[in-house]
């Protein structure tokens, strides 16, 4: 077994920078802006739903990632106990963050279902 020279999370790291870097260019042309035509936010791209289904499935991607690099590392595959660890945190953050949104969006639409008609 040959020793992880490190490449391998660095070019980890490198994808996952473009992802993100991919990530903010798509929300900034989907940006309308205050005050925009229903019409303009409609035809500019996804809606809420599918954005939230999309973040769901990325978020189930990095926790297989984070299980495939703890079980490679469990069975002496792998000797990337660091890349592992990482991921797995990474992983774990991402849930969070999308439980607090979710938290987030249920807690207003509580607050509509209050609101008088």
């Amino acid at each position: 077994m040959a020793p992880d020279t490190g490449l391998t999370s660095g070019n980890a790291m490198t994808q996952d920078l473009l992802q993100i870097k991919a990530h903010a260019q798509a929300l900034e042309g989907t940006s309308n802006g205050i005050g925009g035509a229903e019409s303009d936010a409609q035809s500019s791209g996804p809606g809420f739903a599918q954005r939230m289904a999309d973040a769901l499935r990325q978020v189930n991607q990095q926790d297989r990632a984070a299980d495939e690099k703890m079980a490679a590392v469990d069975t002496g595959a792998s000797d990337d106990l660091v890349g592992a660890m990482l991921a797995s945190q990474e992983a774990g953050l991402s849930f969070s963050m999308l439980m607090q949104v979710r938290n987030k969006v249920m807690g207003a639409v509580e607050e509509l279902v209050k609101l008088p008609l």
